[in-house]
């Protein structure tokens, strides 16, 4: 009889109970019926006999076994008593033939409360026993706006279509990505297949050994040998992780690791990992983990560090002067498409020429202009490092990050940089420019000269800053002119196939003054651009809020070759850092037509000197939304986060923030990756 197993056991208790109440946390087990009311529940649904992870197994249905357990499920009873006895029992079965028998248990919320079986689970968790069979009735609660029953719900349907129940994670739409990022990885690994003539369903690749799944029927549906894959990976994964120190990572569960690892390494890429690639993998990527364990907020720097800062002795330094005469530093420039098919590159591109021109020989540059996949980013930046050994690189769009991300684990000694908002990547820095400082001079502009009380905003995506930069404009028209309403568009809609639709709706309703795109495009050149007067003729521009991202790349490399990168940032630590610039550090600015009155021009002029110097921010005050709803209290100033996540309106603008579904493809691609709304719930301000 185990009754060694069980002394051992019951220390392991004791010890958890005494750890428990020194914490002052519960020292026995949850009970499920002091944890929900018979109203919570809608239904129960019988799932049949299926293998649960124990590890989610973590309490009992009623209270009648719970004091003869620790809150890890080890005993805590004498060993001298009729459980011992038969514990000890259980014991022995396991080790001579293993435990058959399914317990039976009631699971809510992706957790398990044994209603038979509780001495089982303790002798299989003695063990270490991954998994037990187990009868399931799910209990399956009232839906409500509990964050924790949203996700839940993701969750079913997750498990639905998988089967898989040994994950869970703590944000919202998580589920979806693990599936999207399968089938995306699936299909790549199928379509390559395809290109190099290999037979999907006899390969003799090791990660394809019985994937005929990739048969092309379906490549785009989940089968069992993605469910089987999945855990294959989730194991290899939750191994290493475990081994490095995950269980102590208390704010994020392995499911939110995982889905960091995925953001880093393809789904096929891990599949084919050995336990020991897995492990350096993990390991290569542990600052990502740390940093969603932290919750840390981004180190947003609203100006530039001060790059005379010097981590180096003065030898140093003229030791790096010298040899930098010798040896330029490279940088890159990459591109999803050809800057002169867009207006937000192409001030990129300007940027790009500033520095050739501010450094001359101490830099050389160079640009990709065919990123338009993440695994066409992910080659470009390879052969630049490996190739032409840049130390620089600027990925320009959002749509860049993940192939940012990868690349930055992949070369550590290279400084990569993606021009975005809101993206908390340990790895990489990101960078981006406060135009909405800009939005809201051309607003006040609008909002003078108007005479129709009538204004335009045509908005391509509605991304994190894009909602800071209408209400900017919208509020800047409002000071000047209380009468001021801004009729907003979007040109990225389905249903919207052509501008010259937009500009006739906007005409005929009797706006009189647009902020139309940021900058003229090279191969698409017209006059619709910046902020002007709509006529039956051609447009009058009046002003222009311009990017001079040439200032902002000038600061980074000047960093770089000053040796302050390292000392740049704000003191924090191991916190992802963006740079969100304006017109203080000459990254933003506003051009002004001749044809503007003076004492227009002399006001926005004094706003825009008070802006610079920090004496006037828009986003300071009093602020209302279409629903009437107060956003900011008078004499707060809102802090740079909820500025660049705000996904409502302010109440003089007439329109919406479109619903992720209404978007056409290329703009839900971006829209997904930084979008401040995601479903049709929350396509408006209500």
């Amino acid at each position: 009889m185990s009754f060694i197993e069980y002394e051992k056991a019951g220390k392991m208790g004791i010890k958890a109970y005494r750890t428990a109440v020194q914490k002052g946390k519960h020292p026995y087990l949850p009970v499920l019926d002091e944890i929900i009311q018979e109203n919570d529940i809608v239904k129960e649904k019988n799932l049949g006999v299926i293998r649960v992870p124990l590890s989610r197994v973590v309490g009992t249905s009623t209270r009648s076994r719970t004091y003869a357990f620790a809150n890890n499920f080890m005993p805590v009873l004498n060993g001298k008593t009729e459980f011992a006895y038969k514990w000890s029992a259980l014991a022995d079965a396991q080790m001579n033939e293993g435990i058959r028998d399914p317990i039976k248990v009631y699971e809510y919320l992706n957790y398990y409360y044994v209603i038979e079986g509780n001495k089982r689970v303790s002798v299989m968790k003695f063990f270490d026993a991954i998994e037990i069979p187990a009868e399931v009735i799910r209990k399956i609660p009232r839906r409500t706006d509990d964050k924790e029953i949203k996700i839940y719900y993701e969750f079913m349907d997750f498990n639905a279509l998988t089967g898989i129940n040994d994950i869970w994670v703590s944000e919202e739409g998580n589920f979806q990505k693990f599936i999207d990022k399968v089938l995306k990885s699936k299909a790549e690994r199928a379509s390559l297949m395809e290109q190099n003539g290999e037979d999907k369903k006899n390969s003799s690749s090791n990660i394809l050994n019985n994937l005929t799944a990739l048969a092309e029927d379906d490549v785009n549906k989940w089968t069992e040998y993605d469910s089987k894959n999945f855990m294959s990976v989730l194991y290899k994964f939750s191994e290493a992780y475990e081994q490095k120190g995950g269980k102590k990572l208390e704010n994020i569960t392995t499911g939110d690791a995982f889905l960091a690892f995925l953001d880093i390494y393809d789904f096929y890429e891990a599949l084919d990992m050995s336990k020991d690639e897995m492990k350096r993998a993990v390991s290569n990527t542990w600052e990502e983990y740390l940093t969603k364990d932290k919750n840390e907020v981004l180190d947003i720097n609203l100006t530039p560090p001060d790059d005379t800062k010097k981590s180096k002795s003065i030898l140093g330094q003229i030791l790096t002067s010298s040899s930098s005469a010798n040896k330029p530093i490279k940088v890159a420039f990459v591109y999803d498409r050809d800057p002169m098919t867009s207006d937000f590159l192409y001030t990129h591109e300007l940027g790009r020429n500033h520095l050739k021109e501010v450094f001359g020989d101490k830099i050389s540059t160079l640009k990709v202009t065919t990123a338009k996949t993440e695994d066409d980013a992910v080659a470009a930046i390879d052969e630049l490092v490996t190739k032409e050994k840049c130390e620089v690189i600027f990925t320009t769009t959002s749509q860049l990050v993940d192939a940012s991300l990868k690349c930055a684990v992949k070369y550590p000694n290279v400084k990569i940089l993606n021009c975005s908002l809101n993206t908390s990547h340990r790895y990489i820095r990101t960078y981006y420019a406060r135009l909405y400082e800009s939005k809201f001079l051309s607003g006040m502009i609008a909002g003078a000269l108007t005479e129709s009380n009538k204004l335009g905003y045509l908005a391509d995506y509605p991304i994190y800053g894009m909602t800071a930069n209408i209400n900017a404009f919208a509020m800047g028209a409002r000071m000047v002119n209380p009468r001021a309403v801004v009729y907003l568009k979007w040109t990225t809609l389905k249903e919207d196939d052509k501008k010259s639709e937009l500009y006739r709706e906007f005409y005929e309703s009797g706006v009189d003054y647009i902020s139309d795109q940021d900058m003229i495009t090279p191969k698409h050149a017209s006059r619709r651009f910046g902020m002007y007067k709509l006529s039956a003729e051609e447009p009058e521009n009046i002003a222009m809020p311009v990017y001079n991202w040439g200032k902002m790349y000038e600061k980074i490399i000047r960093l770089i070759m000053n040796d302050s990168w390292d000392v740049a940032d704000s003191g924090n630590a191991g916190v992802p850092v963006n740079y969100w610039w304006g017109l203080s550090a000459g990254v933003i600015d506003i051009i002004l037509s001749n044809k503007l009155p003076d004492g227009v021009r002399r006001l926005v002029s004094a706003m825009k000197e008070l802006m610079t110097d920090g004496s006037f921010t828009p986003f300071y005050g009093k602020i209302v939304s279409q629903n009437g709803e107060i956003r900011n209290e008078e004499g707060r100033l809102m802090p740079p986060e909820e500025i660049m996540t705000m996904d409502w309106l302010v109440e003089n603008v007439e329109g919406i923030i479109p619903s992720i579904d209404s978007l056409k493809e290329r703009a839900r691609q971006i829209v997904e990756l930084k979008g401040v709304l995601k479903d049709d719930e929350n396509s408006s301000d209500s």
